[in-house]
């Protein structure tokens, strides 16, 4: 992978039996200048012939030129100057990258769209009053073998290829791979290494009361082994682990040798582990707090650790990072004032702001083509093009009906009633094929809910396929150009539904292009990009004024809105009164989510105006946190990346324990993200490095929707990419044993669903067939142990085949007993494993935590 081919051309479906439709690539002007130069010192790739010194070059480069057109003028220029003039002949500017040092670290200026002036390095130097500055020309390398094979191990840690861009219209996967690296380094800097190779599970929740009565005198006894020999001790609950160490080894102090600790050592070279169990109580939290304590209390069980050798820290090193970093200035946009054309002569230009772009919105639908038509012939067609953002429908067009033929040509602009400069960021276009029967179809024909695509005779329309395109990209650039977009089919009745409602807002195409259907659309093109501009947070004087002549009335209403249900919808007279007094409604925490949904997206006034509010939201800050009313601000109806960014700034204060209790609804809540690179994605990345157990989990949430879920795999494979590059060399070993054993039982549940008959009993010989594979699985492929998958405390050693077996269920899921592989265990009871392919194991695990 040549790590700075980063701008990838359309994706177009590969020519078959058929003919297809050849998109042309757009390309803008480059001969720009500007009222502003910026002086800046080059080292060149090459030296001089008879000093061997780099050379250097000193250039002027407008201030609003992007970086791509400052590469072609320091080509240019070398090509004129440079004794090697061979050498700038031979190669493009694409083969190399430019960098620059800050604060010790190395900069890649990665974005070629980027405007100069906007580079964090100009504003750097800026501050520093450098009057130069300088930037390193580097020619790109080819990956070592080294990096490859890691790359490769990632690859099939994750279950999807991350440097595969064959089903990407843009550079958003390379771009988000990149963005990811500076958080990933600075937690992995920050992180305690001794707290996070031993990961202790505690909680901050008070001690239930029931458990305080089973506990005499604020005192508890815990045993402590120590090879074959154990030591009974009395301990307050309130004390640490380090507190409980210091003490026994105050009291074995003449008796050091009975349990086999040499005299030079010390409570300092010693931790507390569970017996049987790889989890550690050690640090400053009192012995109450930790979940195994608790539980153990609970159960009446008596509280045996292991004092053990503390793990090593260095065996979490962390692989060193082959990319230069990229910092969050990564981007094109500027404000308003920096964009806008007004007063500006047209060779000055070099990006429109969109709030300049009066005309409406349009895209021209040139026509639609499937490899394999439905059975039913005598349908037609018509494409629904919808523009909303998260649930809400800004505007909506539709083109003729048409009969459904292999291919559909519509060839005709729809123009919205939506101006451009009010499309807000995370806006998809949405495209849909209805069809209908031939006969029965008018052009007035009534659209069946969005909610109900299942075919009813009695229904005149019925959606087949649908896919989305985000109008404003990752680089906060408005799209143009002509698109081909491989559509996702609605699933069938008696199909698998998933999460179809999180999957019709993915702006993933359909990966099988062979044979899905293809929509062909063009958007308008532009002489320069079009960047939607920061919005600069001004002072509402509306706002600043008192509400204090609200009627009694009204606020009593107002407060009725406010404490309704969440699930109740609000009407739209409801969402005015919310909206008309909204900087009322921001001093109540529980307003929030509703005052929110009742923003119109739609319009870039009321946008600024919802920054303006939200700028004031000290008392949303300063409010206990309330994980539920926080997590509505992370479903489906919000797409503005400052709405949720807010609700995850709250879940910051969250507590590991807590974390990973709602792990699963976050993880989930990611779909919603109209970004691959989100606030949410950066914390479940930054919990997750911080704290192994969180990250257990994340690995296996992430790599289960990406075996289930092709709409989203690309988000969350780059997510899980992160983790694993962070997560060290122990964790990755643990789970590459993790994942060669699914694999394995994976392969035998299948090989024991074919030969099993469809019925709900199973025969003897199946499980006679069952214990043959396990102990041939045994004998050769499996690990001598590995890390239970949903339970990362245990570790799993050797099968008990004589108790495996296959349970009478329709999916035939296998029983399997394991040995447990910690010397430690104090009894000889087994590990047992319900291993079962084909049901969505999210629900159940839903249903469980409900």
């Amino acid at each position: 992978m040549e790590l700075g081919d980063y701008e990838q051309p359309v994706i177009m479906r590969e020519e078959n039996k058929r003919r297809r439709r050849r998109m042309k690539p757009h390309c803008t002007s480059s001969n720009l200048s500007s009222m502003e130069l910026i002086s800046i010192e080059f080292i060149l790739p090459t030296s001089n012939k008879h000093t061997k010194v780099p050379e250097m070059m000193l250039l002027e480069i407008a201030g609003n030129c992007t970086v791509e057109q400052m590469k072609a003028q320091i080509w240019m220029r070398a090509i004129e100057m440079s004794q090697t003039t061979d050498f700038y002949h031979a190669f493009t500017p694409d083969q190399f990258i430019l960098q620059y040092q800050k604060k010790g670290q190395w900069y890649e200026i990665y974005d070629k769209h980027q405007v100069l002036q906007t580079l964090d390095c100009i504003l750097y130097w800026k501050v520093l009053q450098k009057k130069v500055g300088k930037i390193y020309v580097v020619q790109k390398q080819k990956p070592s073998e080294e990096v490859q094979e890691f790359q490769q191990q990632l690859n099939d840690l994750i279950g999807y290829d991350v440097t595969d861009v064959s089903n990407v219209h843009d550079d958003e996967l390379e771009f988000t791979r990149r963005r990811l690296v500076t958080p990933r380094m600075i937690e992995v800097a920050c992180r305690d290494p001794k707290l996070y190779a031993m990961h202790p599970w505690t909680t901050s929740k008070p001690l239930p009361e029931y458990l305080f009565k089973k506990i005499t005198n604020n005192n508890i006894f815990i045993i402590i082994h120590r090879g074959t020999t154990s030591q009974k001790i009395k301990v307050s609950i309130d004390d640490t682990p380090d507190m409980i160490l210091h003490s026994f080894f105050t009291k074995m102090a003449k008796k050091k040798s009975l349990m086999d600790i040499p005299e030079d050592h010390s409570e300092l070279d010693f931790v507390l582990r569970i017996c049987g169990r790889d989890e550690y109580i050690t640090g400053e939290t009192p012995i109450k707090d930790f979940h195994w304590i608790r539980q153990c209390l609970k159960n009446g069980e008596e509280i045996h650790l292991v004092l053990d050798n503390p793990p090593d820290p260095n065996e979490d090193e962390v692989q060193k990072e082959e990319w230069p970093l990229v910092d969050d200035c990564t981007g094109v946009t500027g404000y308003h004032e920096q964009l806008t054309i007004d007063g500006k002569d047209h060779e000055r230009v070099f990006t429109i702001s969109l709030w300049d772009c009066n005309r409406k919105f349009r895209v021209k639908i040139i026509g639609i083509d499937i490899p394999v038509l439905p059975r039913n012939t005598d349908l037609t067609v018509f494409v629904e093009a919808n523009i909303q953002h998260g649930q809400q429908l800004l505007s909506q067009r539709r083109t003729s009906s048409k009969p459904f033929t292999e291919e559909v040509l519509w060839n005709i602009w729809l123009e919205f009633d939506i101006k451009i400069k009010d499309l807000p960021k995370g806006a998809l276009l949405n495209l849909q094929i209805y069809c209908g029967k031939a006969q029965g179809l008018s052009t007035k024909t009534n659209l069946q809910s969005h909610e109900s695509p299942n075919s009813d005779s009695k229904c005149k329309t019925q959606l087949l396929y649908y896919v989305n395109l985000l109008l404003i990209d990752h680089r906060f650039l408005l799209r143009s150009g002509e698109y081909v977009l491989h559509m996702w089919k609605i699933p069938g009745k008696g199909e698998e539904q998933g999460s179809i409602n999180a999957d019709k807002l993915t702006s993933a195409t359909n990966p099988d292009k062979e044979n899905s259907m293809a929509i062909s659309i063009v958007l308008d093109k532009y002489c320069h990009p079009i960047a939607l501009p920061k919005h600069r947070i001004t002072s509402d004087p509306q706002g600043d004024r008192t509400r204090a002549e609200m009627p009694n009335q009204l606020r009593k209403q107002l407060e009725e809105i406010i404490a309704t249900d969440p699930l109740n919808p609000l009407s739209p007279e409801d969402k005015e009164l919310l909206w008309h007094f909204r900087y009322e409604s921001i001093k109540h925490p529980k307003a929030y989510p509703k005052l929110l949904s009742s923003v119109k997206w739609g319009q870039q006034e009321i946008v600024a105006k919802t920054y303006q509010l939200l700028a004031k939201k000290e008392v949303w800050d300063q409010s206990t946190l309330d994980v539920g009313l926080t997590m509505q601000l992370l479903d489906c109806n919000f797409s503005d990346e400052n709405v949720r960014a807010m609700a995850v700034q709250k879940l910051e204060s969250l507590e590991d324990d807590d974390v990973l209790h709602y792990l699963l609804q976050l993880v989930q809540a990611v779909k919603f993200e109209p970004y691959h690179d989100s606030a949410l994605a950066r914390f479940l990345l930054k919990r997750g490095l911080r704290n192994k157990r969180i990250g257990h989990f994340l690995f296996w949430f992430l790599r289960s929707e990406i075996a289930q879920s092709m709409h989203y795999q690309q988000r969350f494979a780059v997510i899980l990419e992160a983790y694993l590059r962070g997560c060290g060399k122990a964790m990755l070993h643990d789970f590459m044993k993790q994942v060669q054993v699914i694999e394995l039982l994976h392969k035998v549940t299948m090989e024991i669903k074919s030969v099993s008959a469809e019925k709900y009993d199973v025969t003897s010989q199946v499980i006679a067939q069952l214990r043959q594979k396990l102990e041939k699985l045994q004998s050769s492929k499996l690990p001598e142990s590995f890390r239970v998958p949903y339970d990362p405390g245990l570790r799993a050693g050797a099968l008990v085949i004589e108790k495996c077996k296959v349970m009478a269920s329709k999916k035939k899921p296998l029983w399997l007993e394991f040995k447990c592989a910690d010397p430690t265990a104090l009894s000889n009871e087994t590990i047992g494993i319900i291993f079962k392919h084909g049901d969505d194991l999210r629900q159940d695990m839903l249903i469980l935590q409900v």
